[in-house]
């Protein structure tokens, strides 16, 4: 370990839930320092589920969604004589959200032709049916993975 390493921030959960995660969710969604617009973002898209699907509640269908779009495990590429391998390993909780966030986030942005609102609520309701692009990228990395397990001697 070279410095010391730095101290995670306590994270204020929002104000319509009282949920570190949909605080969480705000804050990846966010871009310039745009808080508001984000919130407006992801409460309408929990509006949004809520009226589609009437008897679910929409902070159970996205802690469900998010928990089907954690990647459990993942491949580091790894430097050993001349190769690089990619070695698997598992993924810390921490991480695994952030990664989850990110990849809903993404697939939501890259739903092109609605706007973000929709696209999102839409996301989450595919990652809480299992099905859709954030677990087929959670399932190749899982794959992935499990491919290279002859280098996870490798691991550090």
């Amino acid at each position: 370990m070279r410095r010391r390493r730095a101290e995670k921030r306590q994270i204020t959960p929002d104000v319509r839930y009282n949920s570190e995660l949909v605080s969480r969710l705000i804050t990846t969604l966010m871009e310039r320092g745009k808080k508001s617009l984000a919130q407006r973002i992801v409460y309408g898209a929990f509006d949004i589920i809520a009226d589609k699907r009437k008897e679910l509640n929409p902070l159970e269908v996205y802690l469900q969604a998010l928990e089907n779009a954690k990647p459990r495990l993942e491949v580091k590429s790894r430097r050993v004589g001349g190769a690089t391998y990619q070695v698997p390993v598992e993924v810390e909780p921490a991480r695994q959200i952030a990664v989850g966030l990110r990849w809903i986030r993404d697939y939501a942005s890259g739903r092109k032709g609605q706007p973000m609102m929709q696209a999102l609520a839409a996301e989450l309701l595919d990652c809480y049916d299992n099905t859709g692009n954030v677990v087929k990228k959670r399932d190749d990395t899982h794959k992935m993975a499990a491919a290279n397990r002859a280098f996870a001697h490798y691991r550090w």
